[in-house]
């Protein structure tokens, strides 16, 4: 009889722990759900907090022109940052129009031999928007040419962030003004940076869809 007590006993007290037990691992479970759920949303709110990949607040080169660039040689990002800027130009089949104003203007060492400026450079695309016979007489006018070209430079390095509502005189001596934001900018409100932020060893150069003219 003692024994049988004795074993009932010891059931019941099983049983009591039971119902802990299972508390306990529950908890613990809980715990250990709340841990990992917890894990991949921090996760998560980090990735969302990560900076944004913008090209132009990395100080890399931004626009949609910017996928035409060679990606190695001399006309490649790399190899323009190592040459001034008239040089640099040459290598880019896109400112063929542009780098032959150049040397018909004599700008060619003016420009290489500058130092810290910023070059908004026109397309060929830009340039055949221009009626030929117009474009014809500027290429055929030294003093015309110059006065436009020069237009296209500002005696000091431009970040995009300066671009974002600035006025600048330009080597031409009158004003241009920049608008935008982020990765679109544009000059005098007619043209676009379709490849910005580009490295020469002497020049920033932000590429335009259009050429800018004087007012006078």
């Amino acid at each position: 009889m003692q024994t049988r007590a004795r074993r009932l006993a010891v059931a019941f007290a099983a049983a009591a722990m039971l119902p802990l037990a299972l508390t306990a691992c529950s908890d613990s479970d809980s715990k250990d759900k709340a841990s990992d759920s917890a894990t991949p949303a921090a996760s998560k709110g980090s990735d969302m907090a990560s900076p944004s990949d913008d090209m132009a607040s990395k100080g890399e080169p931004f626009g949609p022109a910017c996928s035409s660039v060679p990606k190695d040689g001399a006309g490649s990002f790399d190899g323009m940052a190592k040459d001034p800027v008239a040089t640099a130009a040459s290598h880019n089949p896109a400112l063929s129009t542009l780098v032959t104003a150049v040397k018909k203007a004599g700008l060619v060492d003016t420009l290489n031999n500058a130092q810290n400026i910023t070059v908004f450079a026109p397309t060929n695309d830009a340039f055949a928007k221009i009626p030929k016979a117009d474009l014809d007489k500027v290429l055929n006018d030294k003093a015309m040419l110059t006065k436009v070209l020069t237009y296209h430079v500002v005696g000091q390095k431009l970040a995009p962030k300066d671009l974002e509502n600035g006025s600048f005189d330009t080597l031409e001596k009158s004003k241009l003004t920049t608008s935008g934001s982020d990765e679109n900018y544009k000059v005098n409100d007619s043209a676009s940076v379709v490849c910005g932020n580009v490295k020469t060893a002497n020049a920033n150069v932000y590429i335009i869809d259009t050429v800018l003219m004087p007012k006078s």
